[in-house]
């Protein structure tokens, strides 16, 4: 990128708005101004409250990461409301950044938006061959709805908007609620409450479906490199390798290990165990950076594990 760039990115308090952050510490480029936003700076689901903080920081970027986000159970709970307010929140973003001319705007999806119904491994051009998960449906197709508009505001006024599908990101900053946090944030609370109180840790589930799990900071890494570099408006997984892909039951036994924790690990069946996989395809990230190295695993558990220890008090749960 060239020329001086103001980047506004929303979601800025976020998990992985953090990781960005984090990232760029003291490896921003001259010609770059960042500007991370929370809720506290404007409520991006009031057009009003969004236009005044454009007004105030006049972007040339925008990194779109501010959403309403849950587990499966919050999902399967409100679909309503994370359909209304992520759809609200996407169009005051997509009208501003029009109104300002924004020179670039990346929105970040998430690869429960994918059929339920589907061959594996998933890529870009199946997002809409199905109905997502019914689980979920109010979250999928808000967020469906980015990679229609992108092309929709590109055909018409020639804007440069586009969106990254990232798998199940974790790390620090997350949410770590065992009601309504992701599956990693949940377990790591509660194998540190089970901890505390000598009990056992009861994971709900099976622990046999399989996921691919992208590290905060890999995924702040590859954000940066598509704000600056990635040039098309379809979308783009942002994944590691299919070969990295761990079950529900790996998760669980990696939090013990990096918790060492050392009570009995107990698998709930009774409870739903959601999607079995959701495979998805990097092979379009690999074509662009065929040698980037992704933290592996256990090592990325292993500091979320000692960040959330360390920052039990503060950190949201």
């Amino acid at each position: 990128m060239t020329g001086k760039h103001i980047i506004l990115v929303t979601g800025g308090s976020g998990l992985v708005g953090k990781a960005v952050e984090e990232v760029l510490q003291g490896a921003t480029p001259d010609n770059e101004q960042w500007y991370f936003a929370s809720s506290k700076d404007a409520d991006l689901t009031s057009y009003e409250s969004t236009k005044q903080l454009f007004e105030r920081l006049k972007p040339t970027h925008v990194l779109h990461l501010a959403a309403r986000v849950g587990g499966l159970f919050s999902n399967m709970k409100y679909k309503v409301e994370f359909w209304k307010d992520n759809i609200t929140m996407q169009e005051n973003i997509f009208a501003l950044c029009k109104e300002f001319n924004v020179q670039k705007l990346v929105s970040c999806l998430s690869t429960c938006i994918f059929p339920d119904k589907t061959t594996y491994p998933i890529d870009e051009s199946m997002i809409h061959n199905g109905p997502p998960h019914f689980s979920n449906s109010g979250y999928a197709y808000a967020k469906r709805m980015v990679d229609v508009v992108n092309q929709l505001y590109h055909e018409e006024y020639g804007c440069n908007f586009t969106s990254v599908v990232p798998t199940n990101i974790f790390g620090k900053h997350d949410n770590f609620s065992i009601d309504d946090g992701h599956v990693i944030p949940g377990l790591v609370h509660k194998c540190y409450l089970a901890k505390q109180r000598g009990e056992p840790f009861t994971i709900w589930g099976s622990g046999k479906p399989l996921r691919q799990f992208i590290y905060s900071k890999d995924l702040a890494r590859l954000m940066i490199w598509t704000l600056r570099e990635y040039k098309e408006t379809h979308p783009i997984i942002l994944s590691v390798d299919e070969a990295a892909e761990v079950t529900i039951e790996h998760v669980a036994r990696s939090i013990v290990a990096a918790m060492d924790f050392k009570g009995p690990v107990v698998f709930d069946a009774t409870k739903a165990d959601g999607q079995f996989k959701k495979t998805a395809s990097n092979a379009k990230l690999r074509k662009y950076l065929p040698d980037f190295q992704f933290t592996p695993f256990d090592a990325a558990v292993k500091e979320t594990v000692e960040w959330f220890e360390a920052n039990y008090d503060s950190a949201r749960k």
